[in-house]
């Protein structure tokens, strides 16, 4: 048994998912993906051969067969043994450097150095998810000021010409040092390395019942989607790499992410 998104057009030209099957993610996901080319392209070099050859639905929408095995006790385990290792190391090794983002934050704005803010995690738990603080202190009450600037599609929020990031915030984000805080969540059990982007609780009451399968495991640092285009695609794109990831994970593949995190860092493509 598998589910199909069957295709539609999006009222920005991209193809969105109008309903699904009732079997969930646990019994596998047959999904018509939306993705051009070159982003195609990008998610094969993490996952080779992913991409089954068969009419498609639409035009330049080829059709993406997935298996969905349960994940074992040992392999939640070997994931979260990997999460803390590099978590700690990482921390132990980033901490002169964090030394210095901090200082240059209360340099450069008033506020608080951390950002706080609630996310929702596995099985839709919520928790506070850490960052450095790349916008004014205001930022988030300020929201409905820069709406009208968003250039993505769905739920979630993102512009490049957001008024509200700082001049450090702008270099944090670029490079995706404001992320390190994150490492404290992985360590706290609250995040992964790798998996699907934890929401904000207002996104996920937006969510179609589809997108909701992203939570049935942690969020991650980074993810698929993050090295195969990251903020130049468009939500429902990010969502159907996310639960490709879900029903395809092994820990080779965590470590693919992982390095190819390293590569989409130093080159900042899609950072914004």
């Amino acid at each position: 048994m598998g589910r199909r998104i069957a295709a539609g057009r999006a009222p920005n030209g991209r193809a969105r998912g109008r309903g699904v099957a009732p079997s969930g993610l646990r019994a596998g996901v047959r999904a018509v993906t939306t993705l051009s080319e070159s982003e195609r392209e990008q998610v094969a070099r993490v996952l080779p051969g992913l991409w089954e050859t068969a009419p498609p639905v639409t035009t330049a929408c080829p059709r993406l067969v997935v298996p969905s095995p349960a994940w074992a006790s040992w392999q939640r385990v070997a994931k979260r043994a990997l999460d803390i290792t590099v978590a700690a190391v990482l921390l132990v090794l980033a901490a002169p450097l964090m030394l210095l983002i901090a200082l240059a934050i209360k340099l450069d704005s008033p506020g608080p150095v951390i950002f706080r803010q609630r996310r929702v995690g596995k099985d839709g738990r919520p928790f506070t998810f850490y960052k450095f603080r790349g916008m004014v202190a205001d930022a988030e009450t300020r929201l409905h000021e820069v709406a009208h600037l968003n250039e993505v599609d769905g739920p979630i929020f993102k512009s490049r010409r957001d008024p509200r990031v700082t001049r450090v915030g702008r270099v944090l984000r670029r490079t995706s040092l404001d992320e390190l805080p994150q490492l404290w969540n992985v360590l706290r059990g609250d995040m992964s390395l790798v998996g699907p982007r934890p929401p904000l609780p207002t996104e996920v009451t937006r969510y179609e019942p589809w997108q909701r399968d992203r939570l049935l495991v942690p969020g991650g640092i980074t993810g698929l989607w993050q090295v195969s285009g990251r903020n130049l695609l468009g939500f429902e794109d990010m969502v159907r790499l996310d639960l490709e990831y879900i029903t395809r994970w092994s820990l080779w593949l965590d470590l693919r992410i992982l390095l190819r995190t390293i590569l989409v860092v130093l080159t900042a493509r899609g950072a914004y």
